[in-house]
C-alpha cells in the first residue's frame, strides 16, 4: 500500500505487477471554477471526484508518509493570493506501513482559494495541482493537473454596486423633477382624469391607467437612454469626459438649461411635437395612454431636459456601458411613482400642498446647482485643451482660464447666493411675495451658508475632502504657471542623457516631486536607487482628484511617495502630440499613437493589461513590478500598505534589480 509515496522502496514490486498490467488509471477527475464574494475577492474551487475504492492525500498529511497534495499558482499582478487554500473535513487514520498519522479524502474533495482581484479587465489564472492516488493495492505515480481559471472583466458585485448607485442618483434626479412648475401641477389633474373618482369609488377598469401610464414613463426615458447609448457605442459616453470640446459644450449647455430655471427664458420643444402628441392620446386603450405619457414628458422638458443632461454626463464619467440606460430607470420611476401611489390611495391628492411660489424657489435652487456643476465641465475643459486635427487647431491644456482659487470662488459665491434667496433676500423675475420664513426653507439656507464657509479654506490651499474631485487639481492654482510647473523632480536637471520632459505645461499634485515622461522617472530611479510608482492619470479623472486630495494628502502617505518613491504621473488623455518620430501603431488595436496621452494609455492597457483610472504600479528601474497593482483605493491603510509592499519587495531583490516575483513585458516604446 501507498507505494509511489517518499517511502515506495519497502513495496518495489507491486509498482512492477502495476506497470505489467499496462492498464490506465484515472481515478481522480478534477472542476475548477470561480465565485465572486466581495467587490475585489474572488474564491477559487479545486473540487475532486474520487472513484470508489480509491482515496488521495490531504495537504497537511505528515511529511514522513505519502505524498500529501500540493497547489502552485502562477504568480501574476492581476491578482494576490489571500491566505492558504482551504480544504474539507477528511479521515485521519494511523498508517501502520508508514508509522505516520495520514490524512486522506474518500469519494470527493472539495478545496478554496480566495484572491485578491486587481485587474478590472479580467485575466485567467493559472496553475496546477500535484497529487497522489491509492487504493488497498497500490498506488500510482503522483499526478499534475494545470488549471485555468476565467476571472470575467466585471465583477458582477462591483457592477451591480456601481449600478445600483447611479440607479439612485437618478432616482434622485427624478424626485427632484417631480418638484418643478412642469411636472407637480400634472399629477392631481392626471390622477383625477383616470380614476374618476365618484363618491370615494374607483372603477376598476379605470384605476388601471395610472398603473399603464406610470410604465409608459419609465419605458420612454429607459428606450430614450438606450438609443442614446446604442449611438455612443461601448467607449463613446466614456470618450465624453476625455474630450476638451465635449466638455466645454456641457458647460454651455449646463449653464443654459440653469439661467432657464432661473426665468431668464424659456426653453420648450416645437409646439408641433406637443400637439401631435396630445392627438394621438385621444384615440383611447394602451396606445392613448403611451400619447399621454409621451405629453408629459414633452410639456415637461424644460424642467426634466437638464437632470436628464447630469445623467448623461454622469453616465460619461462613469465609464460603464449601462450606466445610462440604469440612471434614466432610476429617474423615470421616480417620475412615474407618484402616478402610480396616489391611483392607489387616491384620499392622499387631498393632503399634497397646492401649487404656488414655492415651486418656482425649487426651480431657482435647481437653476442655481446647474451652474455650479457647469464649472466641473468648464475645468475638464480648460485642463485637457481644446484640439481639432483637421483644422490645424491646437489649443492644449491647461489654458489657465479657471485655477482652482477661481472655481472655487465662485462655488462659495453661488451658495451664498442660494442661502440669501432662500431666506427671500434675493428675488427673481417670477418669485412671489416671501410672508414667512419656513423650517425647511431656513434649513436649507443654514446648509448653504455653512457649505460656503467650508469652501473657504480651500482659496488658501486646504484639500476640501468632501467636494474631492470637483475642483481643479491642488498644483492647478494661481501660482501655477508654464515656467515652474512641468517636472518638479530636483534631480532631473543633473540626468545624463535624460530627454525634456515632454509637457511642461503639467504640474505634480500636493506640490510633490513628479515626473511626467516614463524615460526621465527610470534614469532617476537609477540614480537614486529608489523603485518608481506609476501613476496613470487624467485630467478628467473626479476618482484620481479623490485620491489625490483624501489619500495622498496624509502625512504618511506623502512622505512615503516624496522620499521613497520616484513618482512619475502619466496623463492618459493629455493631447500633447507626439514627434513625428515617436510616433507609432499600437499592438493592441492598431490605431496610431499620435499624442502622449495615446502613449501612456497604449502603455498601460499592454503592458498591465487596465485602460481605467486612477492606476497605480509600483516597478524597479528595469520595469520589473513589485506588488500587484492598485486601481482607486480609499482607505488609507491598506494604501499605505500597498506602498510598503512596494518598498519591501524592492529592498529584497538581488542586486542586479531583478525580482523573481513579478515579470512585465518591455515591448513598448517608451522613448
Amino acid at each position: 500500500m501507498h507505494l509511489l509515496s517518499r517511502r515506495s522502496f519497502v513495496f518495489p514490486f507491486l509498482f512492477l505487477a502495476y506497470a505489467a498490467s499496462a492498464q490506465v488509471y484515472n481515478p481522480v477527475s478534477w472542476k475548477f471554477s470561480q465565485k465572486q464574494i466581495s467587490d475585489s475577492e474572488y474564491s477559487i474551487t479545486l473540487h475532486a471526484d474520487i472513484e470508489k475504492g480509491w482515496h488521495t492525500y490531504s495537504q497537511h498529511t505528515d511529511s514522513n508518509g505519502p505524498i500529501p497534495m500540493a497547489f502552485t499558482y502562477t504568480l501574476a499582478p492581476d491578482y494576490k493570493l489571500e491566505g492558504k487554500t482551504e480544504e474539507d473535513s477528511c479521515i485521519t487514520k494511523f498508517d501502520s506501513t508508514f508509522k505516520v498519522v495520514v490524512k486522506y479524502f474518500i469519494g470527493h474533495a472539495k478545496f478554496t482559494q480566495k484572491i485578491a482581484v486587481h485587474s478590472p479587465n479580467g485575466f485567467t489564472l493559472k496553475g496546477n495541482v500535484y497529487y497522489q492516488v491509492c487504493n488497498e493495492s497500490m498506488c500510482l505515480p503522483p499526478k499534475t493537473v494545470d488549471f485555468a481559471i476565467t476571472i470575467p472583466p466585471a465583477t458582477a458585485e462591483k457592477a451591480s454596486s456601481g449600478y445600483l448607485w447611479i440607479w439612485l442618483l437618478g432616482f434622485l434626479g427624478g424626485l427632484a423633477a417631480l418638484f418643478t412648475p412642469c411636472v407637480f401641477p400634472m399629477i392631481p389633474l392626471t390622477v383625477s382624469f383616470f380614476t374618476k373618482r365618484a363618491s370615494g369609488h374607483v372603477s376598476k377598469k379605470a384605476a388601471a391607467g395610472p398603473y399603464i401610464y406610470a410604465i409608459c414613463i419609465i419605458m420612454i426615458y429607459v428606450v430614450l437612454g438606450g438609443l442614446i447609448t446604442a449611438l455612443a457605442g461601448p467607449s463613446g459616453l466614456n470618450a465624453i469626459a476625455s474630450n476638451g470640446w465635449v466638455n466645454l459644450i456641457f458647460f454651455i449647455t449646463f449653464l443654459i438649461f440653469g439661467f432657464s430655471f432661473l426665468g431668464a427664458f424659456e426653453i420648450t420643444l416645437p409646439n408641433s411635437w406637443v400637439n401631435k402628441s396630445d392627438s394621438a392620446s385621444e384615440k383611447g386603450g394602451i396606445l392613448g395612454i403611451f400619447f399621454m405619457a409621451l405629453t408629459l414628458c414633452l410639456v415637461s422638458f424644460s424642467c426634466t431636459a437638464p437632470i436628464v443632461g447630469s445623467l448623461l454626463a454622469g453616465a460619461s464619467l462613469n465609464g460603464a456601458y449601462w450606466s445610462l440606460i440604469i440612471g434614466m430607470f432610476g429617474f423615470s420611476t421616480a417620475l412615474a411613482l407618484p402616478f402610480a401611489l396616489f391611483a392607489l390611495f387616491p384620499g392622499w391628492l387631498h393632503t399634497i400642498p397646492k401649487s404656488g411660489g414655492w415651486l418656482n424657489s425649487v426651480k431657482v435652487v435647481m437653476g442655481l446647482l446647474e451652474i455650479a456643476f457647469s464649472l466641473k465641465f468648464l475645468s475638464t475643459a480648460d485642463l485637457v485643451g481644446l484640439h481639432i486635427g483637421w483644422l490645424h487647431f491646437h489649443l492644449n491644456g491647461p489654458m489657465g482660464i479657471l485655477k482652482r482659487e477661481v472655481f472655487i470662488a465662485l462655488w462659495i459665491v453661488i451658495f451664498l447666493i442660494t442661502g440669501f434667496y432662500l431666506l427671500g433676500k434675493i428675488k427673481f423675475h417670477h418669485d412671489s411675495d416671501l410672508k414667512h420664513l419656513g423650517v425647511t426653507r431656513l434649513s436649507l439656507a443654514i446648509i448653504a451658508f455653512a457649505f460656503s464657509l467650508y469652501l473657504i479654506p480651500g482659496l488658501f490651499g486646504a484639500p476640501l475632502k468632501l467636494i474631492g474631485g470637483f475642483p481643479p487639481p491642488s498644483y492647478y492654482t494661481e501660482g501655477w504657471s508654464i515656467s515652474s510647473s512641468g517636472n518638479n523632480n530636483k534631480t532631473s536637471d543633473n540626468l545624463t542623457g535624460s530627454i525634456k520632459s515632454n509637457n511642461q505645461r503639467i504640474g505634480c499634485p500636493l506640490n510633490l516631486n513628479c515626473f511626467h515622461d516614463y524615460k526621465e522617472a527610470v534614469a532617476a530611479a537609477k540614480q537614486e536607487n529608489k523603485p518608481i510608482m506609476i501613476d496613470f492619470t487624467g485630467f478628467s479623472c473626479v476618482n484620481c482628484r479623490k485620491m489625490e486630495e483624501n489619500v495622498w494628502s496624509n502625512s504618511a502617505i506623502l512622505d512615503i511617495i516624496n522620499n521613497d518613491y520616484i513618482l512619475v504621473s502619466l496623463y492618459v488623455d493629455d493631447k500633447t502630440e507626439l514627434p513625428d518620430s515617436l510616433q507609432f501603431v499600437s499592438k493592441v488595436d492598431g490605431s496610431k499613437i499620435e499624442t502622449y496621452g495615446d502613449k501612456w494609455s497604449d502603455m498601460e492597457t499592454t503592458l498591465y493589461k487596465s485602460n481605467t483610472q486612477p492606476l497605480y504600479v509600483l516597478v524597479d528601474n528595469v520595469g520589473t513590478i513589485l506588488t500587484p497593482q492598485r486601481g482607486y483605493t480609499p482607505d488609507v491603510e491598506q494604501y499605505k500598505q500597498f506602498l510598503e509592499d512596494g518598498i519591501n519587495t524592492f529592498k529584497a531583490e538581488p542586486a542586479s534589480g531583478q525580482s523573481s516575483v513579478f515579470k512585465t513585458n518591455s515591448n513598448i516604446r517608451i522613448n
